[in-house]
């Protein structure tokens, strides 16, 4: 019987046996801190076996979102772009090689390349022989070498050797769509733009912002719940949070910080032990993606190529 049982009967109603035994049982049990309903349900809907949970409203769902946003926020306060880059054409280049791979392995490639190519010019005039040799820990290297050897052409004869700060322009560029054009205008020039990458279309299917699986209708919905001054850092949040601990085979549900705010709270292990095992990178105490990472970054510089973790 629950404590609040007791209450409305009194202490009559209960055995001095089934009394020592539920005092046993709450001493020896470990504290476990309680997982709070997501706002879209309830804890009155909650208590009514068979009464299903009403639908979230819109205004609900959109207040739910920006809660998880500002939670997100103060988890992740370092929350940035995890290539290396020191210009406009260093992330262009690095974000159409991280297709199909890791920054990481990127963050581990570039450096050499860029040691070689320094600049659209230089890198358009290549021999694609090597340049394929250089980048070919990133997989498909023939494909962008292909890419990154033309979008160099277009910016030398195009766009006097600069990389151009509008959307309509860059997606015409080789290897470049409307993901990598918002990575750089987001961090290049500062220019707000949702990236819609793997992490990001399935937390925010997760958390129930929308049901759609093109990433041009994620971009547009997710626009519509947050102010545009948000859009670039809501990226960053999103797909740090998906990378550490809301990942696609095994979240780490029991670690999470917003366990309180998710409609999908159980998919992953609950568990805060086990739980605890599954992050990743610095959250988990291992170095992260960058080997050169911003000011504030409190995880550890990842190794160049070759050097061992």
């Amino acid at each position: 019987m629950s404590a609040e049982g007791n209450s409305a009967v009194g202490e009559r109603g209960v055995s001095k046996r089934a009394k020592a035994a539920n005092r046993k049982s709450t001493e020896s049990a470990a504290p476990v801190k309680p997982v709070k309903p997501a706002p879209s349900v309830k804890p009155s809907e909650l208590t009514k076996p068979g009464k299903p949970a009403k639908p979230e409203s819109r205004l609900a769902m959109v207040r739910r979102a920006r809660k998880i946003n500002r939670e997100l926020a103060e988890v992740f306060p370092y929350a940035h772009p995890e290539l290396d880059f020191r210009n406009p054409f260093e992330l262009l280049v690095a974000t159409v090689l991280s297709a199909q791979t890791t920054d990481l392995r990127v963050n581990q490639t570039t450096p050499a390349l860029f040691a070689k190519y320094p600049t659209p010019e230089d890198l358009a005039a290549a021999v694609p022989e090597e340049v394929e040799e250089l980048i070919r820990p990133t997989g498909f290297f023939r494909a962008k070498t292909k890419s990154i050897m033309g979008l160099a052409a277009a910016l030398r004869d195009d766009f006097g050797g600069e990389v151009p700060g509008r959307l309509d322009d860059l997606v015409k560029l080789p290897g470049v769509g409307r993901k990598t054009a918002f990575v750089v205008l987001g961090n290049a020039f500062g220019v707000p733009g949702i990236t819609v990458d793997t992490h990001f279309m399935r937390l925010v299917r997760r958390w129930k912002w929308t049901e759609s699986d093109d990433p041009v209708k994620i971009e547009a919905e997710v626009a519509t719940i947050f102010p545009k001054s948000e859009w670039t850092m809501l990226s960053h949040r999103v797909i740090f949070h998906g990378r550490r601990i809301c990942h696609a085979r095994k979240p780490a549900c029991g670690a999470c910080p917003i366990t309180y705010l998710c409609p999908s709270y159980g998919e992953g292990e609950t568990d805060p032990e086990k739980a605890k095992k599954l992050l990743k990178y610095e959250m988990g105490g291992f170095p992260g993606q960058r080997l050169d990472p911003p000011p504030g970054y409190p995880g550890r510089p990842a190794p160049p190529l070759g050097a061992s973790d």
